[in-house]
């Protein structure tokens, strides 16, 4: 008998870093230097990953006492988070510049070991749901610097469609990367007996219709007569069609990776009283519109492609609106038709 069968235990397991390293192979001008700073995002995420487990007994939970730059509350996790995400792309020697949620300004890394990657990241998304332990992540996107040797805002200021990579991480019952280089999505769950992120859900797919509709209904008051058309759609479809689920946990993470799982739609809306919207377009939305569509999806601020969109401001928000094609169409349909 196989001692490894046996004992249970992968000898030719796929890590993310190995399945990273084979796709290189599908680009004979590749450096290497996009693997290197996803190693770096890794690390964080691992160490962010035991934060998050380790919150309770480490007095991790609550507030940190300050606000951030777009007057939310800080968690003390949100300062460990980022500062762990700062320290190792900063230490990757390929990341110019980085667009934090946590940080006003853009940070431009030093120049000894400035790279030409620029990363936008949230560190730690849904961190409102922190103290009573709801799943919560991490969101990047990565494009490549205009200006390799003098990295400025402008550099960061590109539209999602200018992305090279992009993907998550979901600290939930297990913590998972799902990512994207520009080919298909991919899944990986951090194996804690071997510390490393093993491929467990390969080409990931969006159903073209799901049953499942996800959004915030409290703020319904503030919504265009579109958007209600849509949603008493959803709840009272024509015929002898079966109503959708209504599926809202409140961090992003995890209500657009159960929409990619499932299928679905995932909706938070610029209204009256948010008309620019609330998500953040550099390292929200288009980070996970990018994964969405690649993975078949289609993603929308109810006027055009998420995707398309040419940011103005590092904290720009957004109308965000994504997940299986058809449901995205019917909802198009209904916010066209209002109008």
């Amino acid at each position: 008998m196989d001692p490894a069968k046996s004992a249970g235990i992968d000898t030719d397991s796929m890590t993310l870093t190995r399945f990273v390293l084979e796709g290189q192979k599908e680009h004979p001008d590749a450096t290497g230097d996009l693997t290197i700073l996803l190693n770096a995002l890794l690390t964080a995420i691992k160490a962010v990953s035991t934060a998050v487990r380790r919150a309770g007994v480490s007095d991790l939970f609550g507030i940190a006492g300050t606000t951030n730059v777009q007057g939310e509350t800080v968690q003390k996790l949100d300062v460990l988070s980022n500062q762990l995400f700062i320290n190792m792309l900063s230490s990757s020697y390929n990341v110019g510049v980085m667009i934090s949620e946590e940080n006003e300004q853009v940070i431009v890394v030093d120049e000894k070991r400035r790279g030409k990657y620029i990363v936008a990241f949230d560190p730690l998304d849904g961190s409102s749901n922190i103290d009573c332990l709801v799943s919560i992540g991490s969101i990047f996107g990565i494009y490549r610097a205009k200006h390799d040797d003098h990295p400025t805002v402008d550099d960061a200021l590109q539209p999602g469609n200018q992305m090279v990579a992009a993907g998550y991480a979901l600290y939930g019952s297990a913590t998972m990367v799902v990512l994207s280089t520009g080919g298909p999505v991919n899944g990986f769950t951090l194996d804690p007996n071997v510390g490393e992120f093993l491929l467990t859900h390969k080409d990931m797919r969006i159903k073209p219709r799901g049953k499942i509709f996800s959004i915030n209904e409290a703020y319904s008051k503030y919504w265009d007569q579109g958007l209600h058309d849509y949603v008493k759609r959803c709840k009272y479809p024509p015929g002898d069609k079966a109503p959708y689920n209504a599926r809202y946990i409140g961090s992003m993470v995890a209500d657009v990776h159960r929409t990619i799982v499932y299928g679905g739609i995932f909706m938070y809306p610029a209204h009256a009283k948010s008309p620019s919207g609330k998500l953040r377009l550099l390292y929200e939305c288009n980070p996970m519109a990018y994964l969405v569509e690649k993975a078949g999806g289609k993603a929308t601020d109810g006027r055009q492609r998420i995707l398309d969109i040419c940011p103005t401001g590092l904290h720009q928000r957004s109308g965000c609106y994504l997940g299986s094609t058809e449901d995205v169409d019917d909802l198009l349909a209904c916010l066209q038709g209002a109008k």
